[in-house]
């Protein structure tokens, strides 16, 4: 199979390279020579551009698109957001079609739900949240639409929704946590105990790979670790032990997180400040709200088991400091 992937420098993307091209010929996008490296040691054949501009060229012979490009920050410009999230995937499903592709597997997320509400053993017919006041599960929310809407008259497209992916590779979560407790920035939210589900990369990427073959179209469908959920205290704590560093006890109660975070988020864009607060409304959200979910749709659909348990994958990350 000739599969094309979008943000194959990144975390999900380029594990999924990685482990796709071991059977498969890979085309991934790339913006610079340095993902132009990262791109070829994952296995895959570089090129050249971005969302905006993807022509049917560049798809020639595709017959699969896998889509992790994603503006994922917490905290920005709506504009910035819709630019990259809907319109770039809008742009991309336009040229998949015009080209011929077959299959279209989107990574979506759970936070296409999300408005800053407890999100409590959901499943896929809870609705999306599109007006959400937050840009990442706004405009994700409405990404997801146009992917589900593409589905019919040869292509066939997936949604998979990976709840806090976490494991080998991960270039985003553990930094910045690291960076936050050595600047003193770093506390709890409602004491960490907000339960949340989660989901191995090598989890994530079995569902790509299950997508690329099974599944309804125009379907989602969430992708966890299985099993119990998790605090973000136990988590994060166990985590960042893996990493070598401990986090503080700090602690800020939810109420009071959530309303300086919306202060802050109003001075910050009324000063047209361009750099985050120190506290945002989605993560002030995020962490003190439970996320549960059932991946029941997913087993039955795509026949997805998890292939790594969370305390399987805990065990590996502390066996390889």
């Amino acid at each position: 199979m000739r599969i094309f992937i979008t943000g194959a420098s990144g975390f999900v993307g380029g594990a999924a390279a990685r482990k796709l091209s071991e059977a498969h010929d890979v085309l991934a996008l790339s913006r610079s020579e340095k993902s132009d490296a990262a791109i070829r040691a994952a296995g895959a054949t570089p090129v050249r551009g971005d969302l905006g501009s993807v022509t049917t060229a560049m798809l020639k012979d595709v017959d699969a698109i896998v889509h992790c490009a994603a503006k994922v920050e917490t905290w920005g410009r709506m504009k910035d957001f819709w630019a990259i999230n809907v319109t770039g995937t809008e742009r991309l499903l336009k040229a998949a079609r015009e080209a011929g592709v077959k299959r279209f597997v989107h990574i979506g997320t759970e936070a296409a739900l999300f408005y800053g509400q407890a999100m409590n053993d959901l499943d896929e017919t809870a609705p999306m949240a599109f007006n959400s006041p937050l840009p990442y599960p706004r405009t994700k929310a409405h990404a997801e639409k146009a992917v589900c809407a593409a589905n019919g008259n040869g292509l066939t497209t997936i949604v998979l929704r990976p709840r806090f992916i976490w494991g080998p590779g991960d270039q985003t979560l553990l930094p910045a946590l690291k960076e936050m407790v050595d600047t003193g920035r770093f506390a709890w939210i409602g004491g960490g105990h907000a339960v949340t589900d989660t989901v191995h990369i090598h989890n994530v990427v079995h569902a790509i790979e299950l997508a690329l073959v099974k599944g309804n179209g125009g379907e989602a469908y969430f992708i966890t670790d299985g099993g119990e959920p998790i605090s973000f205290r136990d988590m994060l704590t166990r985590m960042a032990k893996t990493a070598n560093f401990s986090l503080p006890d700090k602690n800020m109660p939810g109420w009071l997180a959530r309303g300086a975070a919306h202060v802050m988020d109003w001075m910050w864009k009324l000063t047209f400040r361009k750099s985050p607060p120190p506290l945002d409304p989605h993560t002030a959200a995020l962490m003190s709200r439970d996320c549960t979910l059932k991946i029941g749709k997913a087993r039955r659909e795509l026949g997805y088991e998890p292939v790594i348990t969370r305390e399987a994958g805990l065990a590996a990350l502390e066996a390889s400091r």
